[in-house]
């Protein structure tokens, strides 16, 4: 029996409400965000193990961003990246002034759109089905933009396909950091014992700087441990980045923490039904 399939035999009586009794997963969402999955975790019968691999903070200057915000008028569209961008731009837009009406709000996925709802508004261009980048550019409101002028609002060097490809379309595109990303310190010692006992049975990730970020964080022994783990990811772009770092037990999900929980539900059934 191999290393990752050991502590899944589950209880008959348990398995049909319980699917992920006795399995400890790994929860690598910065700490103010992994509430839900963790808490979608534990009741599933889950142990949510929870170790942030990215730490979100805000930016040190302000200036840049301040006076951004103060042009949005000037703006055809507003696009939020993540969660984190609305939850740290929309506190300092709202300080100035309000939105815009003729400006067009968009975002890459469902997460960041239940965001600007906390906030009011809820006129957004978003996917309906993936939720990245790239679906978001195959928005009908986002193809012809010669001359619309664009702002995005990110964390620090954050992608560039999104811009890149609205200003090959014709737009003129400028940046609004309004949040910064980095790597927690913290030490993997506890993480690690947990894994060796064979107390973590799974891996959830969210991002790929999330994924390199884990990778360095847990050193020689944790990498051979997470060669060995199976790693839960909702995009297939993480998933790429998985495989790039040697990890073969790569499972894609649907989107989404919904997605990622269907996943781990349907992959350890399967394996509790192998006996």
């Amino acid at each position: 029996m191999k290393y990752w399939q050991h502590c899944w035999k589950l209880e008959d009586n348990l398995s049909a409400t319980k699917p992920l009794t006795g399995i400890g997963i790994l929860v690598t969402r910065p700490a103010h965000q992994a509430h839900h999955l963790a808490d979608g975790i534990k009741a599933l019968g889950g142990n949510a193990i929870l170790f942030p691999v990215l730490e979100i903070t805000s930016v040190k200057d302000l200036q840049p961003l301040t006076e951004l915000i103060g042009r949005l008028d000037t703006f055809d569209f507003a696009i939020f990246v993540s969660p984190n961008a609305v939850n740290n731009a929309m506190p300092l837009i709202n300080a100035r002034q309000k939105l815009p009406p003729s400006l067009k709000i968009a975002t890459v996925g469902k997460g960041s759109a239940e965001a600007l709802q906390c906030f009011g508004i809820r006129h957004v261009i978003v996917p309906s089905n993936r939720f990245d980048s790239e679906a978001l550019l195959e928005s009908a409101e986002l193809q012809n933009m010669k001359k619309k002028r664009v702002i995005i609002f990110r964390g620090n060097d954050g992608r560039r396909l999104l811009g890149d490809t609205l200003t090959k379309r014709g737009a003129i595109v400028e940046y609004a950091a309004c949040y910064h990303r980095g790597k927690p310190v913290v030490d993997p010692t506890p993480l690690l014992n947990t894994w060796e006992n064979n107390h973590l049975n799974a891996i959830t990730i969210t991002s790929s700087e999330g994924l390199h970020n884990l990778f360095d964080m847990i050193g020689e022994l944790g990498q051979q441990l997470l060669k060995v783990t199976p790693l839960f990811t909702s995009h297939q772009r993480i998933a790429q980045t998985a495989k790039e770092l040697g990890l073969t037990l790569v499972v894609t999900t649907a989107p989404g923490d919904k997605g990622l929980l269907l996943g781990l539900q349907d992959y350890f059934q399967a394996i509790n039904s192998q006996g």
